[in-house]
C-alpha cells in the first residue's frame, strides 16, 4: 500500500475540530513544523479546526510551529512536560488568559504514558509525583513498601511526527535526537502522519535499520528541507506572517 500524499495540505486535511493530537519534538529537535503550519493554513483558510488538546514535550517557543497553533487559538488544553522553554511567551499569555488548559506531566511519565497507549495498556504504577499536586486524585498504591502513583495511558486521534527518511510502505528512520518522541507517537495514534526530509521505494532501507514500522504509519509526505525551530526564531519569523 502506497502511503505517500503529494502535498502537506492533503497530509493534514482529516484533522477536524476537537481532536487529540500527538506533535513529536524534543523543542526543536524532531518538530514537524512544515505538517504545523499546514494545519495552520487550514484555519487561516477555513476556520478550522479548533478546539484541539495537543500531546507534546513542551508549549512551543516564539511565534512558529506548536507556539504559532496556540497562537491562532486552535489549541484548547496543552498536556506536556515543560510548559516554560526558552521562549514561551505565547502559551503563557494563553495561560494567564484562561484561554488554554494546561496538563503538567513529568516527562518520564509523559513518555510511558504514551508508549502505554501504544501498546495497549491502560493504567501502570510510578513513583514519580507521588506526595505533589500532581499526583492529587490519583490511586496510589504499595508495591515492596513503596508507594506509588497510578497514571493512565495516552492515545491521539492523530499524531504528526517528523522522520529522516521513509518509504512509499510508512517505514521510518529518525535523525538522531529528533527520534525522541515520535516512535512512540506513531505507534500510540490512530492516524499517524508523518514528513520525511527523503522519500525512497520499497526496500531501499535497510529492514535492520527500520525504526518505526511502516504499520505504525498511516501517510508520508516529502519535505525535502525541513525548517528548525531555532533557526526561524533566531530569524524573528512568525507563522503565518503578518499582514504589510
Amino acid at each position: 500500500m502506497d502511503k505517500s500524499v503529494p502535498s502537506l495540505a492533503e497530509a493534514v486535511a482529516g484533522i477536524g475540530d476537537g481532536a487529540v493530537v500527538m506533535i513529536g519534538g524534543f523543542g526543536g529537535s524532531g518538530s514537524p513544523i512544515e505538517l504545523i503550519h499546514a494545519l495552520i493554513d487550514r484555519h487561516t483558510a477555513t476556520g478550522h479546526p479548533t478546539g484541539l488538546t495537543v500531546i507534546n514535550n513542551n508549549a512551543g517557543n516564539g511565534h512558529v510551529g506548536l507556539a504559532a497553533l496556540i497562537e491562532q487559538g486552535m489549541v484548547a488544553k496543552l498536556i506536556c512536560s515543560f510548559p516554560r522553554s526558552a521562549d514561551p511567551v505565547v502559551f503563557t499569555q494563553k495561560y494567564l488568559a484562561g484561554e488554554i488548559e494546561l496538563e503538567l506531566v513529568p516527562q518520564g511519565t509523559l513518555a510511558e504514558r504514551i508508549r502505554a497507549g501504544g501498546a495497549g495498556i491502560p493504567a501502570f504504577y510510578t513513583p514519580t509525583s507521588f506526595g505533589t499536586d500532581l499526583a492529587k486524585g490519583k490511586p496510589v498504591a504499595e508495591f515492596e513498601g513503596r508507594p506509588y502513583v497510578q497514571e493512565r495511558w495516552l492515545k491521539a486521534d492523530f499524531a504528526l511526527v517528523k522522520a529522516h527518511l521513509g518509504d512509499r510502505l510508512g517505514n521510518l528512520t529518525y535523525n538522531k535526537a529528533a527520534r525522541n518522541f515520535g516512535p512512540l507517537m506513531c505507534m500510540a495514534a490512530a492516524t499517524t502522519i508523518v514528513q520525511v526530509s527523503r522519500l525512497v521505494e520499497p526496500g531501499d532501507i535497510d529492514p535492520e535499520q527500520v525504526i518505526t514500522p511502516g504499520i505504525f504509519v498511516t501517510s508520508v509526505v516529502q519535505v525535502p528541507h525541513p525548517a528548525q525551530e531555532e533557526d526561524l526564531n533566531r530569524a524573528g519569523a512568525i507563522y503565518p506572517e503578518p499582514a504589510p
